[in-house]
């Protein structure tokens, strides 16, 4: 696929820069070659009277193909200074040097051309018309096939470059876990890619999107402006329709099938154009992006199904328990809530929220006559009730899944207590882990925010009281000031999961 443009731009002139101390030679010159014409190209004259005039002009004009230059002007070796200063100096190897002069024995030729790499050497009155042309022409044509090989250079360096970000690109979003975090670090990685990050990245607007049933779900985006609109939608339907990327106007729609059967679809807006080995560099690109991209939907298809079966199985122990069914989803984003703000990583912060329902899993095990049990529990059985998390420990212990791997610690270990007096293992302070010292300060939020058999919910401000009571005795008083902090967010989260 291309995106260059057919119509072929009209290239400009060649640049010459005449250079001589008399304007005798300027005014032959360009008349004599008035009509010359390289490639249906023409000529562009430039003009100084001095070496310093010439190294002025060649400082600021960088695409001058040809310099005639006189040798006597200010100075007998002005010329040569002037090419010496721009082979060595400027470092400009490209422009053509044609030495001019009426005063042959001041620079012998033979010595002239090897030490100051000049491309030719001219007697003022050898140059005719036809030998001023024929010398012009040679080389111009020396300088357009100089900047082939250039370019051609240039563009193995870029294409070398370019896949040297290939490699680097992919191997970041790699890494990437989830897909969100898979989909942001592919449009970022995708704008360096396409080198647009420093001209265009503030007005540039993209999108990573897959394509469902008949609906696009946009997963990461650059900028604030809705792209999703009537016009882009269509467009979006007739690339998965057609199975082509394509550009129209501004806005390109790359579309990069996978196996999962849910299209990648990447939308770069405000683009004028995309060169040749961009899209080459770009397909190359989202082919690796596909095979990550299926990787990532079937992790998150494994992750999203551990969430909600540990969901359910927390919902059985609390519906067991005459708990009430929104308790674990409460306690999930209270959970969530308190390690955002602590700062945890992102996929840390996942996991505790995946991971707290399980926290009273062994209640599964727990006797009715003690579970159910309306009234105070005897010793006998409050030592059949702390059972449960040394149960629920040694229900998932042994997986190797994170999520799995933290609901074993939780529920091991959320009713330790900061002080060493909780149980199972009297553990104190630091050496509770820090998701069974978040998830004890949800619960307890949670149960005191809400009626249960044995008492009424309690106002906000009573429980409030109360965790900074029980902070560095039962509760970890960090998160307690983390909880309380955000209370409004907490009460936001008790709105939408009412019991």
């Amino acid at each position: 696929m291309s995106f260059l443009s057919s119509a072929m731009p009209k290239l400009p002139p060649w640049k010459i820069l005449l250079v001589d101390d008399e304007p005798d030679i300027h005014d032959i010159t360009k008349l004599t070659l008035a009509r010359f014409r390289l490639d249906g190209r023409g000529l562009s004259f430039l003009h100084a009277y001095s070496g310093q005039e010439a190294k002025v002009v060649l400082a600021r004009e960088s695409d001058i193909a040809l310099v005639f230059l006189d040798v006597v002007m200010e100075r007998e070796d002005s010329g040569l200074e002037v090419a010496r200063w721009m082979r060595q100096d400027l470092d400009n190897q490209f422009t053509r040097i044609v030495l001019r002069t009426g005063q042959p024995g001041q620079a012998p030729e033979e010595r002239v051309i090897v030490d100051y790499d000049i491309n030719d050497y001219k007697e003022k009155t050898e140059l005719d018309r036809t030998k001023l042309f024929t010398t012009t022409f040679a080389a111009l044509r020396a300088y357009r096939d100089i900047m082939k090989v250039e370019e051609a250079r240039q563009q193995q360096v870029h294409y070398r470059e370019g896949l040297e970000r290939v490699i680097a690109a992919s191997t970041h979003i790699f890494k990437q876990r989830n897909l969100k975090d898979f989909a942001s670090g592919l449009l970022q990685q995708v704008v360096a890619l396409l080198r647009l990050e420093h001209s265009m990245l503030l007005r540039l607007r993209g999108a990573t999107a897959i394509a469902g049933e008949g609906d696009f779900e946009v997963l990461a985006q650059i900028g604030e402006e809705t792209l999703l609109t009537p016009g882009l939608i269509a467009q979006l339907h007739a690339a998965e329709r057609n199975r082509i990327s394509k550009l129209e106007g501004d806005t390109y729609v790359g579309y990069f099938p996978n196996h999962s059967g849910k299209a990648s679809l990447l939308v770069l807006k405000g683009v004028d154009e995309i060169s040749e080995i961009d899209t080459k560099l770009l397909e190359i690109f989202c082919s690796d992006v596909a095979i990550a991209f299926d990787n990532i939907l079937l992790n998150q298809e494994i992750t999203d199904t551990q969430a909600e079966l540990i969901m359910r199985l927390g919902d059985v122990v609390e519906s067991r328990s005459n708990e009430a069914g929104n308790h674990v989803r409460r306690m999930a984003e209270v959970c969530q809530l308190l390690a955002k703000a602590a700062g945890l990583p992102e996929d840390e912060t996942a996991v505790l929220k995946h991971a707290a329902p399980m926290h009273d899993i062994g209640k599964i095990a727990t006797p009715d006559a003690v579970l159910l049990k309306p009234g105070k529990l005897d010793p006998d059985e409050w030592e059949i009730m702390k059972q449960h998390p040394a149960v629920g420990a040694s229900i998932l212990d042994g997986s190797q899944r994170p999520i799995l791997k933290a609901a074993a610690v939780i529920a091991h270990q959320h009713h330790e207590k900061y002080d060493g007096t909780g149980y199972p293992q009297g553990l104190k302070g630091e050496d509770i882990h820090l998701y069974a010292r978040i998830v004890a300060v949800a619960d307890v939020f949670d149960a005191l925010m809400h009626k249960r058999v044995y008492k009424d919910a309690w106002p906000v401000d009573r429980v409030v009281a109360y965790l900074r009571e029980v902070a560095g005795k039962h509760l970890d008083p960090r998160f307690v000031e983390l909880l309380i902090a955000n209370v409004d967010e907490a009460l936001e989260i008790n709105a939408r999961l009412p019991d």
